[in-house]
């Protein structure tokens, strides 16, 4: 029996525009999700503490190709997960929109109009 191909290689350490390193990743295997967690590694308890309901935490496991990211519910398969986590990243950033009001933005244009109502969609 074969074993159905991860959805993705390993995690990517990339900078956040904070300025923090990340772990970058697509996991799962039907739905995945699009993973930014910080690459500080914690112990399951530590990174379970951190939790919220829109703050996972995710089980590092160590390959040839680097870190790979899994869902953290490697409590349920052992008895204590020896493996490190990491918890999603809460960027600490300005947001994106403030770049423009501070000149970095278009300069000088005004804003886009369209020949439709709001929120009707149009081909184009």
């Amino acid at each position: 029996m074969t074993r159905p191909p991860s959805s993705s290689h390993g995690a990517r350490r990339v900078r956040c525009r904070c300025g923090r390193t990340v772990l970058r990743q697509l996991v799962g295997n039907r739905a995945a999700l699009d993973v930014t967690a910080d690459a500080d590694e914690l112990t399951p308890a530590a990174a379970a503490a951190l939790r919220e309901p829109n703050r996972l935490d995710w089980c590092v496991r160590t390959t040839a190709g680097g870190p790979d990211l899994q869902w953290a519910d490697c409590h349920r398969r052992r008895a204590e997960c020896t493996r490190p986590h990491v918890i999603d990243h809460q960027c600490t950033a300005p947001p994106a929109a403030n770049a423009h009001a501070h000149g970095r933005g278009r300069q000088g244009r005004r804003p886009r109009t369209t020949s439709v109502p709001e929120g009707q969609l149009t081909l184009g």
